[in-house]
């Protein structure tokens, strides 16, 4: 006993039928956009009894719902859309939005802006990655109606596409979320593998002449290179703090906010962390400490805990502090003129090496940098160091276990 096939009778959308000691209640959900085969929406009763066709007429009648909403609010909403309004409803820092948008105008809502939100796929998808990976301006697309100029192709950064997908797999999740479609597909795309990080330091010696131009250029700048290579703190770290988050006398720094685009934030981790100092770090600062307030008093202010440590040329009286951009734009000038190629996050590194290389133990290491995941994250990124450190930890452990007998010759 069963109802007609729908797919005998395009005018019937579902039916119920028996199959065997079961109900099989099917609805056609219209034919498949890459077979064009027709495609069916099926779930499955047990029993055949009374209650069971009243539970299987309700299963039908909200496969049909599900049918009818794919076929509405699917179809009239584009990828543009969503992703506007995913961005507008979902709690990202100032950052991060700013950098998702950008990703947006500039790539991917000229790619697939106008694609309703049921037709991306993986297979487009990937060949969206793909395309992005030999040329960023994706003059190699064929579905391009405006070519760009004469270039030269460059590629995306594979940890850039992966961004992308994050902003194209976060839209198609609030859709899922909103009843907008039934499953977030994107979730299926092969992504390009992540190139596993490769930290390059500098060397002792070329350390030694980034710290002797630094301070040649002036004491300011020497002691923000010096304490960025000893604590290992990220660039909008240092510019983000504060005299009163060095205790001079417990010799330890209070990383607790961050400058960033203009404004005070969060740790990239949002938690806080105290870094202990050396002796030598704090005598540099008290030095550093002393210019400032004398800075102050030539302009009528006074140095207060408030008072950024570290502020460029244009904000003399420190209320405002050095732009992350600004230390970003003057190391590196300052380490191409000492004939080097670094950037200023390898002085983190170099921090991180050092102190591996002298055998301190990775989640002291972590808690220094503001690594989570309890060092899985400083393994991941300095693992030859950890392991160059490994022949060290032996030499200590055996130089601590008691001597081995030995036998008297025969």
């Amino acid at each position: 006993m069963a109802l007609a096939d729908p797919s005998s009778d395009p005018r019937r959308r579902g039916a119920i039928r028996v199959r065997g000691r079961s109900l099989q209640v099917r609805v056609s959900a219209g034919d498949d956009p890459v077979t064009g085969r027709r495609s069916y929406l099926t779930e499955t009763i047990s029993g055949t009894d009374a209650t069971a066709r009243k539970r299987a007429e309700k299963a039908l009648t909200r496969l049909l719902r599900r049918v009818d909403v794919a076929r509405t609010v699917e179809s009239s909403i584009s990828f543009r859309e969503a992703s506007s309004k995913w961005l507008q409803s979902t709690e990202l820092e100032e950052s991060t939005r700013h950098t998702y948008l950008g990703y947006l105008t500039r790539t991917l809502l000229p790619a697939i802006g106008d694609t309703p939100l049921r037709d991306l796929n993986p297979r487009l998808l990937e060949k969206l990655y793909v395309s992005l990976r030999r040329c960023r301006l994706r003059c190699n697309d064929p579905k391009m109606t405006l070519k760009p100029p004469a270039h030269t192709c460059r590629p995306l950064a594979v940890s850039t596409v992966r961004q992308m997908h994050a902003v194209i797999s976060g839209t198609m999740e609030m859709a899922v979320r909103w009843d907008w479609l039934d499953t977030n597909i994107s979730r299926g795309a092969q992504l390009p593998r992540a190139k596993a990080p490769e930290p390059d330091p500098p060397s002792s010696r070329q350390a030694a002449l980034l710290l002797e131009r630094a301070f040649a250029m002036d004491d300011d700048w020497g002691t923000l290179v010096w304490l960025v290579m000893t604590t290992g703190l990220r660039r909008a770290e240092v510019c983000g703090l504060r005299f009163g988050r060095i205790d001079f006398d417990e010799e330890v720094v209070d990383i607790r906010r961050t400058w960033v685009r203009g404004r005070e934030k969060d740790t990239k981790t949002h938690q806080a962390r105290r870094i202990a100092l050396d002796s030598d770090t704090v005598t540099l600062l008290r030095e550093h400490r002393e210019r400032v307030a004398e800075r102050l008093r030539t302009l009528g202010a006074t140095l207060t805990d408030q008072t950024f440590v570290f502020s460029g040329l244009k904000t003399p009286d420190h209320s405002e502090p050095y732009s992350p951009n600004a230390v970003t734009q003057r190391y590196k000038g300052m380490a191409e003129r000492a004939g080097i190629d670094t950037h200023i996050h390898a002085l983190r590194h170099y921090s991180a090496t050092e102190l591996l290389t002298a055998g301190v133990d990775l989640r002291t290491v972590a808690g220094r940098l503001g690594h989570g995941a309890g060092g899985a994250t400083t393994l991941k990124v300095y693992a030859a160091w950890v392991a160059a450190s490994d022949p060290k930890a032996a030499e200590v452990a055996a130089a601590r276990m008691p001597r081995p007998p030995r036998r008297a010759a025969e």
